[in-house]
């Protein structure tokens, strides 16, 4: 398959590290968001959980695709691969799982909580279903966060690459011996 030139890796890097940057703030906002906001009234509840719910849909799940799609497109088009070192295979599992639960988790729970605040709206504050999503987005949020800011020390580090040259110029010598 045919590489990208030099520009159109630089691009590339561009809208990958651009999109990395809205997942990233996109999900300190949510958790600033949940924290620092402080809802009086149902009206102001609704309105703090649908603003989480906005950024939710249109930073923090468009900064993920963009960096899965970018991602993809590095592995295909690069001379990284997809697989081709561990610290790659790493990111590659996180951001899938991450993914994965953001969608059958944290999204349910903050949707979840738009629809109840939405209904209910003074009620919600009391409401056990609310308050369990919330404590869940909370708790789940910082960790997705914790693990997104892992990225950055695996893509300056790239641990394990040396490891695999020690073993393949192990391998090369072990060869040139026999």
């Amino acid at each position: 398959m045919k590489k990208l030139k030099p520009n159109g890796v630089k691009l590339l890097k561009t809208f990958h590290l651009l999109f990395a940057i809205m997942w990233i703030c996109g999900a300190i906002a949510l958790i600033l968001g949940q924290y620092i906001a402080s809802p009086k009234t149902g009206d102001e509840l609704y309105m703090k959980v649908r603003m989480l719910q906005i950024i939710d849909d249109w930073v923090v799940i468009v900064g993920a695709n963009g960096c899965l799609l970018t991602g993809i497109i590095y592995g295909i088009w690069t001379n990284w691969g997809l697989f081709k070192h561990r610290w790659l295979t790493v990111k590659w599992i996180l951001t899938v799982a991450q993914m994965l639960f953001g969608t059958f988790f944290l999204g349910v729970w903050l949707n979840g909580n738009v629809e109840i605040a939405d209904r209910l709206r003074d009620a919600a504050f009391s409401d056990l279903h609310f308050i369990h999503n919330s404590q869940m987005t909370n708790i789940w949020g910082i960790i997705q966060l914790a693990f997104l800011l892992l990225y950055i020390p695996l893509s300056v580090y790239k641990p394990w690459k040396k490891k695999k040259a020690k073993i393949e110029t192990a391998y090369k010598e072990d060869v040139q011996k026999a």
